[in-house]
């Protein structure tokens, strides 16, 4: 059984009707685990009833892009919900340089509104005792992926983190991996034209990276430029295996095991 560590079972694109066979098509596939995301305060409900099935569980947290519409005290009414058992981390969070500061918004105040935000998010988790989960993109460059790493290494020793849907260089993973972090991997490795992405999966070790859909985004090839879901992690996973050298069943295991380490899970 895998374990798709990032997807977002609350996404407008998933009708709530369609969730329990979402779940179904995943679990049949052999996708026996998933972590659903919440990006905003509006839809952590949403994430908590999916989580009601023993294969979810549940992350809370405001993305970057969602931090205009967020009030000021966001991470305090998250701290509410932190001793719920179907959370097993804090996220989505993170900085995202990609896309253009909201009407009303100047550029670099709306990125330092990101940026305190995301430290916010590393208190609550400190304070909770979970991880984090860390989204970045840049339109060029590595500029976000370089402030969330300097703001990670400010609780490495308190919290851990996973930079999700990975596509930098091996030597930016490198640096995660120093400070105690884990990267994950998506549909984005399956892209014929994704060369570093899958140079950098071929280097990290065993125990360092997990594997995510990130749905209903970036589905993987075949399915490329579709709705994607739960069920398509093993793309990634069977073409992340054959770059390794690797079974299937080793790649399985290993990415399963990091996931109950950075989520805190029971072995599946």
């Amino acid at each position: 059984m895998l374990t798709d560590s990032h997807c977002h079972l609350a996404s407008h694109q998933f009708p709530t009707a369609e969730i329990p066979y979402l779940i179904a098509r995943a679990q049949a596939a052999g996708v026996g685990r998933m972590i659903t995301l919440a990006t905003c305060l509006e839809n952590i409900q949403q994430n908590l009833t999916a989580a009601d099935h023993p294969a979810v569980h549940a992350c809370i947290g405001i993305h970057p892009c969602d931090v205009h519409h967020a009030p000021d005290d966001a991470t305090a009414r998250l701290a509410e919900f932190t001793g719920d058992p179907r959370i097993c981390a804090i996220g989505e969070t993170g900085l995202d340089y990609y896309h253009s500061a909201p009407e009303g918004w100047d550029e670099m105040d709306f990125r330092e509104r990101q940026r305190v935000f995301l430290r916010k998010h590393f208190e609550l988790a400190a304070a909770a005792k979970l991880n984090v989960v860390i989204h970045t993109r840049d339109r060029e460059g590595y500029a976000s992926f370089e402030d969330a790493l300097n703001i990670y290494s400010d609780y490495q020793s308190s919290v851990n983190a996973v930079f999700h849907c990975f596509i930098g260089p091996w030597e930016n993973a490198r640096r995660v991996l120093d400070l105690g972090g884990l990267v994950s991997f998506g549909g984005v490795a399956t892209f014929k034209t994704a060369h570093q992405v899958r140079d950098t999966a071929k280097q990290c070790p065993a125990g360092s990276f997990m594997i995510e859909t990130d749905a209903p985004y970036l589905a993987p090839e075949p399915y490329r430029g579709k709705r994607n879901e739960p069920a398509y992690a093993w793309q990634t996973a069977q073409r992340l295996a054959d770059l390794r050298e690797e079974t299937l069943n080793e790649l399985t295991s290993h990415t399963n095991a990091c996931a109950e380490k950075i989520f805190r899970l029971r072995p599946i």
